[in-house]
């Protein structure tokens, strides 16, 4: 399953694509990460579709990832008496904490912590921003507005309050209750929706303890205040440009794409971008120009995957949606500006033995024109620092972790291999020789640049840069 790719793809799973049959062909169309999103579906769904990908996993003897999306706290309206209320421009509404139907004077918002951290001036958007109010003046349990932006509001409508600090945990209970459960099905990364601060990434990490490698979505604006300790905190990055483009003017996404891509790159996080990539896939055979261009964009900003969400989940081409993603990155990585692209935006290794050997690494399988560069490591973080590189061939990434093997599938460049650790100097070459022909990396008469550490199988002791002959 070795991909013509660098950049890799992850796709939802729903109700288009629950089958054995077609989740074989999603995987061979292209996708390499599956994210169960678990706003929707019942727990045997998930549990369902987890057994169909690792008996997937074994018939092809590769590494599948499983991406597991906690809901997060959904800040809805309450329900309506009369049915959907249209509201014009100039008319004003009281929201309270009255759980009664909504009145044409009053709509319930059950959410305190929006009236805690409400101030006059600021937004209520609804609908996903179709429809926008100003904030006139609260209390504790009421919030007077006026509509700006007119449309029609209904039932459990999602509200956005941009640019405030809402002061709640995006860990609910219901979270909770699913991460057990998704943790003890054996998903692979765990992705946090609506983080505000780094500490509600640490607050997840002390409930994962380690089962799974943590992903903070970036969805709200407070969070891009606080990017950099997030990234930190975080072992990756999704761009959930659905929520951010709400409560953000949507000229403001595409550069706050690129910074946060550039910064996951200095970090060495895997990034993704997410959200209505190829939307209009859901119904139609082909994207349009613009989506296609969109996902480009993405390739050449450095992301390390892109993600469809609809266009697999229940749209009606999932398989054309991951074929064309493929084709789509295929064509911007075989541009050479791609490649300037890469190089130019390195940045300078840290001051570690473990990136000194991964920046000579990339040099040596330029200088050399190698097949491969193969890493040997137990956590993932050598394979990381190698991809942080960007080189201009493939990472084989053998590990004795089948944990991390499927954890570094996420990872841009990565085609990763669990098996026994090297034993000795000798092991070393011979195996990763052995498993790059076997795994069609390298062929008889090229050169592989090999990385690994001494003593062998101690984690974060990258020491040692090989070059061998196959």
């Amino acid at each position: 399953m070795r991909r013509q790719r660098f950049t890799k793809i992850v796709a939802t799973l729903g109700p288009a694509s629950s089958t054995p049959e077609r989740l074989r062909d999603l995987f061979e169309a292209g996708a390499d990460v599956f994210r169960l999103n678990f706003s929707h579906g019942a727990p045997e769904d998930h549990r369902k579709r987890v057994d169909q990908l690792r008996a997937l996993e074994k018939k092809y003897d590769h590494p599948i990832a499983i991406l597991m999306d906690l809901q997060g706290p959904k800040l809805r309206l309450g329900t309506f008496a009369k049915g959907p209320m249209a509201l014009t421009r100039g008319q004003k509404l009281r929201f309270d904490m009255d759980a009664r139907p909504a009145t044409a004077k009053r709509i319930p918002l059950l959410h305190p912590e929006i009236f805690k951290a409400a101030k006059p001036g600021g937004l209520l958007l609804i609908d996903d921003g179709k429809v926008r109010l100003r904030i006139i003046a609260h209390d504790t349990d009421t919030i007077d507005a006026e509509v700006e932006v007119a449309g029609t509001i209904s039932d459990r409508k999602g509200v956005n309050l941009p640019n405030l600090v809402l002061p709640l945990s995006p860990i609910t209970a219901k979270d909770r209750k699913d991460l057990d459960f998704g943790l003890s099905l054996g998903v692979d990364w765990v992705a946090l929706s609506f983080v505000q601060h780094a500490r509600d990434i640490a607050e997840l990490k002390k409930l994962v303890a380690g089962r799974a490698a943590v992903m903070a979505k970036l969805e709200k604006p407070a969070a891009i205040d606080h990017l950099d300790e997030i990234i930190e905190q975080s072992d990756g990055i999704m761009v959930a440009r659905g929520d951010l483009g709400v409560e953000m003017p949507p000229e403001a996404v595409p550069p706050l794409q690129k910074r946060i891509l550039a910064a996951c790159r200095v970090a060495g996080k895997p990034a993704i971008v997410a959200t209505q990539m190829l939307d209009s896939m859901v119904h139609a055979p082909t994207p349009t120009r613009a989506e296609a261009s969109d996902v480009a964009t993405a390739v050449y900003d450095g992301t390390d995957a892109v993600m469809l969400s609809a266009e697999s989940a229940s749209g009606d081409y999932p398989v054309e949606a991951v074929t064309i993603m493929d084709r789509i990155i295929r064509a911007a990585e075989g541009d050479p500006l791609y490649r300037r692209l890469m190089d130019a935006s390195r940045h300078e290794p840290e001051a570690t033995t473990a990136d000194a050997i991964s920046a000579a690494a990339r040099q040596c399988a330029h200088t050399l024109s190698a097949a491969a560069i193969v890493t040997y490591t137990n956590t993932g973080s050598t394979t990381l620092r190698a991809a942080r590189e960007r080189p201009d061939v493939r990472i084989l990434c053998l590990t004795p972790n089948l944990n991390t093997a499927r954890r570094m599938t996420l990872a841009w460049g990565v085609h990763p291999v669990h098996g026994e650790d090297a034993h000795n100097f000798a092991d070393m070459v011979q195996r990763a020789v052995r498993v790059a022909r076997k795994e069609q990396l390298a062929q008889e008469g090229q050169r592989l640049v090999i990385t690994a550490g001494v003593p062998f199988g101690t984690p974060g002791a990258t020491n040692i840069l090989r070059i061998a002959y196959v």
